[in-house]
C-alpha cells in the first residue's frame, strides 16, 4: 500500500494569493481544522510546499 499524507488547514486562506486559495480549495480543505487524507506523490508534495505556511502535514501508513 502506497503511504498517504494527511493535510490540514490551520491557518485561513483569506485574504492570500488568489493562487493560494485556489490550491488550498483544490486539496478539498474547506475550514480551518479541516483535514484530508491524499496520496504522497509529486503532485501533492508540490502544492502543500506552495501553501507550506497554512497547513501542516503528518504521514499516514
Amino acid at each position: 500500500m502506497a503511504e498517504q499524507v494527511k493535510v490540514t488547514l490551520v491557518k485561513s486562506a483569506a485574504h492570500r494569493l488568489p493562487k493560494q486559495r485556489a490550491i488550498v480549495k483544490a486539496l478539498g480543505l474547506n475550514k480551518v481544522s479541516s483535514s484530508v487524507v491524499l496520496p504522497d506523490n509529486v503532485q501533492t508534495r508540490g502544492a502543500v510546499f506552495k501553501i507550506a505556511h497554512l497547513v501542516t502535514v503528518e504521514v499516514v501508513k
